[in-house]
């Protein structure tokens, strides 16, 4: 190895030297840098143009390619009836709509001309156009119906011409639709819908409702909205700047209808329990009372009809009422007030659920019980009736109680004492639970709420309400709360023997009546009463998608020995000649016996409400009715005879007209 050499030598590969720095070194490293430098010029020269030069032509291509993603709400479920007869459905229709916020962004020039060609294809003036296209019952987030209905010709005009008409659209929409022949029929039942607002949104926005949504408002379609709603289809589109579609919809999912809702009602009996309750309050209108020799102003009432096997609701009317339909697309706000007005006596509330009213006569029952479950009184056990109570060891005319117009009875049992309705005799049971309360504590209001009193039913629909039991300590709570409404913080003697015949303090529900008498008339069971039976799917042959089972809420103790004598009294109610029903069901068919109760109450500075409460047939009840009428009347000649029509329907006899009767209490 030679001097200043290292590596390897053969005679085949030459040896290889390190490049020697000669003078030309500088300039390829010279060309070398200039090379890289211009490609890393170019780089930057196109990135600089595409960000500033070219991003408007970027901007405006993103535009023309965005995603605009359509909902479209489901059909609601239908509401049945018991035998499935429709209640609600829904209906299509050919709808000419405007866009306001698209139409407002076209030029004054062509916003003028889309204006007037519409307005002449509806043969309506410009001002009736601009009317309807501003109508505040419509949502701003959806297109706003000018027409509906329209015929097939002029929809398929709009549809083919559609670049004469921006903003406007001929589309199908859907409408809730209601009973053809009784386009108010449970109304307060099935409730109505509307657009969802705001404070719903916030509680159901992970449902995925958004703004324009309909939404059950209230009755069944509010209770079932889950069940009611479906699921919204969508359609997601590609569209340019314009809003115009590129290309086929990027995916599409089909709306899923809603489920079917099937109720409890009975259609026919809900038909003659809203004819009833008109008919009474129009007929009580025509009468006098005989107190202040002025008509009975008659304003509103209710009627229920329970089954008192289950609890299920078969007809549940309340006057006056009102059509859901007004609701569609929203309510126009001149009848929205009229609705919500005093003067016409609130027709959206449901007084079936939400009215509270003294119970009357009609509470003797829970009187009656409570004496004869604590071994008060038993079916033999007598008191003379001489027409006034007096009040032990009180002196003063407040001392003292009467029956209706001072009429004696003379000895009245158990079940005379139901049958003829005598006060005196419910005056000495709250005199003497009151005076041997060591021994009997607060029976009556202890019955009371065995019986379902003071506490909500249970029912879907909203609105219920608790309804009031007074007692000694809850006096004292009330008088405490709210100074100067109440003159006695104490409970005395006289509270007892107005709340034995069912005043005073004593508030009731219309419902919780009839659930009182609809748990005697089993035996015993209170049940929570249901509207709804089952859920369906909405296919042609619906399948059962969960029942709506009976739920049964408390138990009260009925030996024979207390239901006999009792349901004697309430028979006779009806069947003999004292009964203070009587002449209310003269005639009435033979084939099904009625039990029952009157009741008259009185409200200071108002004319006597009505009252009225049965169970049929009474070897075998399927039938609980209460009926209510608001300063009516006597419950024997106003409530009762609603209760007859009704039930002569449930036994299949063709009801006649509504006459008052002459009973009395």
């Amino acid at each position: 190895m030679a001097d200043g050499q290292l590596g390897f030598r053969t005679s085949a590969v030459p040896p290889w030297h390190p490049p020697s720095m000669s003078s030309s070194s500088p300039l390829r490293l010279s060309v070398f840098g200039v090379v890289i430098l211009s490609l890393f010029a170019a780089l930057f020269a196109r990135l600089w143009y595409l960000q500033v030069l070219d991003s408007t032509s970027f901007v405006e291509a993103a535009q023309r390619n965005q995603v605009q993603v359509l909902y479209e709400e489901a059909p609601r479920g239908r509401i049945l009836d018991r035998n499935g007869e429709v209640l609600v459905d829904n209906r299509r229709s050919q709808a000419i709509t405007v866009n306001r916020s698209t139409l407002t962004r076209l030029p004054d020039d062509e916003q003028a001309e889309v204006r007037a060609r519409v307005a002449a294809l509806l043969n309506i003036s410009a001002e009736e156009l601009d009317r309807r296209i501003n109508d505040v019952r419509y949502s701003q987030y959806k297109p706003v119906p000018v027409a509906e209905d329209v015929p097939e010709e002029l929809f398929i005009y709009v549809k083919e011409h559609q670049e004469d008409f921006p903003s406007v659209e001929a589309t199908i929409v859907s409408r809730r639709a209601y009973h053809p022949q009784f386009p108010q029929l449970a109304a307060h039942v099935l409730g109505y819908v509307g657009e969802i607002n705001n404070e719903e949104l916030d509680d159901r926005k992970q449902d995925g409702y958004r703004l324009g949504d309909t939404i059950g408002k209230g009755g069944v379609e509010r209770i079932y909205e889950a069940d009611l709603r479906g699921e919204p289809g969508i359609v997601k589109l590609q569209v340019n700047s314009a809003g115009e579609v590129s290309g086929e919809p990027l995916a599409e999912k089909a709306p899923v209808p809603g489920h079917d809702v099937q109720l409890t009602l009975d259609l026919r009996l809900q038909v003659l329990a809203e004819e009833s309750l008109a008919q009474a309050l129009e007929a009580a209108r025509q009468s006098v009372d005989r107190n202040d020799r002025k008509p009975f102003v008659a304003p509103a009432g209710s009627a229920v009809v329970l089954d008192p096997r289950d609890g299920a609701v078969l007809a549940m009317a309340s006057y006056p009422t009102y059509s859901p339909g007004d609701f569609v697309n929203g309510i126009n706000p001149d009848v929205y007030r009229a609705l919500t007005d005093k003067a016409s006596y609130y027709p959206l509330n449901n007084r079936a659920v939400t009215g509270q009213y003294a119970p009357g006569s009609t509470f003797k029952l829970v009187t009656a019980v409570a004496a004869a479950q604590r071994g008060l009184v038993d079916g033999r056990t007598t008191i003379t009736d001489r027409g006034s109570f007096t009040v032990p060891n009180c002196r003063g005319e407040k001392c003292t109680f009467k029956n209706a117009g001072s009429r004696a009875w003379g000895r009245v049992n158990l079940a005379r004492s139901l049958t003829v309705s005598s006060d005196v005799y419910y005056y000495e049971l709250g005199a003497r639970f009151w005076t041997e309360r060591t021994r009997f504590g607060n029976g009556i209001q202890d019955t009371a709420r065995e019986f379902g009193f003071a506490s909500k039913s249970g029912i879907e629909l909203p609105g219920d309400r608790a309804g009031t039991i007074p007692d000694p300590e809850l006096r004292k709570q009330l008088y405490d709360k709210f100074p100067g409404k109440y003159m006695e913080r104490n409970w005395y003697t006289g509270d007892n023997v107005n709340m034995s015949i069912g005043q005073g303090d004593v508030l009731v529900t219309p419902l919780q009546l009839a659930n009182a008498y609809a748990t005697f008339a089993n035996g015993g069971t209170r049940y929570a009463p249901r509207i709804a039976d089952r859920v369906l799917t909405a296919d042609p042959t619906p399948e059962v998608v969960r029942r709506i089972e009976p739920r049964a809420t408390g138990k009260i103790e009925l030996p024979e020995a207390i239901r006999a004598p009792i349901l004697d009294g309430l028979r006779g109610v009806i069947s003999r000649e004292e009964g203070t029903a009587f002449y209310a069901f003269g005639g009435f068919p033979s084939a099904m016996s009625v039990a029952g109760k009157t009741g008259t109450a009185q409200v200071r500075g108002k004319q006597d409400s009505a009252l009225f409460a049965a169970f049929a047939p009474t070897d075998n009840p399927q039938f609980a009715v209460a009926v209510v009428l608001e300063e009516s009347g006597f419950g024997g000649t106003a409530a009762a005879p609603v209760a007859r029509r009704i039930l002569e329907g449930a036994a299949g006899a063709p009801p006649g007209p509504i006459q008052l009767g002459t009973g009395s209490d």
